[in-house]
């Protein structure tokens, strides 16, 4: 079955990695405390993906424009995804990646 490319969803969790407690707005992807993130989509939003993997943040790329991005690989299936470092995130964390590089 074919979906759209992204789908916006609103949903708060508790990440699986660390316990903290996440406000979604739409657009988030991972927690914003570990920067862990889960694989539950195969496109954005579209909360089709049957893997359920755990998601560590395993690189950080600068982008064009000056924008950090984070590197998933899902723990149970392999999978990658980059993903945008947001407002919200603990920058400290997104440093951490960056030194285990």
């Amino acid at each position: 079955m074919l979906t759209k490319k992204f789908q916006k969803r609103k949903e708060d969790f508790i990440c699986e990695n660390c316990g903290f407690s996440v406000s979604g707005d739409g657009y988030t992807n991972h927690c914003q405390k570990c920067l862990w993130s889960k694989h539950v989509d195969k496109n954005p939003g579209d909360r089709q993906e049957e893997c359920q993997g755990l998601m560590r943040p395993v690189g950080l790329e600068l982008r064009k424009g000056g924008r950090y991005f984070i590197l998933h690989r899902c723990q149970k299936c392999g999978f990658e995804r980059f993903n945008s470092v947001r407002d919200e995130d603990d920058f400290s964390a997104v440093i951490k990646i960056q030194k285990n590089c």
